[in-house]
């Protein structure tokens, strides 16, 4: 039993971070449209940046928040400056955004180095924790608790505020939205910058664990678009059912079949767009 609710629980807190990695990508996709490739890559760059300020403060919650807002920054501006002229172009979205990816990490390089680095959590986190025979690792836990507070949060601010209505009338249909009243490359610009924040916010939240090497964002990244294209695009419901699913399959596919990991991993996806193409949760295009 005890070695289930292990595989269990490292499952969740591997789902915790690929549900703040494909969250921001949901929210991207679903309001603008884009398929952000460099969303990976923000989540190495935000680890980076909460490493660097983590050495200077000391403070494991401001190197978090700083990662995130360095990251939010970078993609607003990249939004802002070329994305938006490529709106309705597909493949050069694609092109850029790749493009971009290529040049941050080279920039990773030069500023950090190519070796791979460790980050530490806080030490009233880094213990382990029991319940009866079953121990866990407080940052893992911490994670998770992490996860649910920010899915809370984005909850909140959709459904219950007014800038979250104009980000779901945007979502339903922008030329609509634009007129109602809806100030769209606002929106847009809001929505890319708060989706940017969580990648950068999860490369700095997984780095304790995960560490931080060039590559990692291309490691990460297939999980969070199964996480969304299974849970639906632009939906937290989905994000979240989802990124737990991939979390769990994944470490059992590690475990059990360490051969076959990718195979444990999108065949269920395969399987769930074989009968619902929309994802769980999504709505039909």
């Amino acid at each position: 039993m005890t070695f289930w609710l292990t595989q269990i629980f490292n499952g969740v807190s591997y789902g915790a971070i690929v549900f703040l990695l494909a969250m921001g990508l949901s929210l991207i996709f679903g309001v603008m449209k884009v398929i952000n490739v460099t969303h990976g890559t923000y989540f190495l760059v935000g680890a980076y940046f909460g490493l660097t300020t983590l050495k200077q403060t000391g403070n494991f919650f401001l190197a978090i928040l700083i990662g995130g807002i360095a990251i939010a920054v970078m993609g607003i501006v990249i939004e802002r400056v070329f994305l938006r002229r490529l709106q309705g172009n597909d493949l050069g979205q694609v092109l850029i955004t790749m493009g971009f990816v290529l040049v941050l990490q080279d920039a990773i390089l030069v500023i950090w180095g190519p070796d791979p680095v460790s980050m530490d959590a806080p030490k009233f986190l880094a213990s382990t924790g029991r319940i009866g025979g079953f121990s866990f690792p407080m940052y893992r836990l911490f994670l998770i608790v992490f996860a649910a507070v920010t899915a809370a949060a984005l909850w909140f601010f959709e459904s219950r505020t007014k800038i979250g209505s104009s980000v779901r009338a945007a979502v339903d249909d922008v030329e609509m939205a634009g007129g109602m009243g809806v100030n769209v490359p606002v929106v847009f610009s809001l929505v890319f910058g708060l989706g940017s924040f969580l990648a950068g916010m999860s490369g700095v939240l997984a780095a304790p664990w995960l560490g931080i090497q060039a590559g990692l964002d291309f490691e990460i990244l297939p999980f969070a678009f199964v996480a969304i294209i299974v849970g639906g695009m632009g939906s937290l419901k989905g994000a979240v059912v989802a990124s737990l699913l991939v979390g769990i399959i994944d470490n059992l596919g590690k475990t059990f079949f360490p051969e076959f990991a990718y195979f444990t991993l999108f065949l269920p996806m395969a399987v769930i767009l074989a009968i619902r193409p929309s994802g769980l949760f999504g709505r039909a295009m």
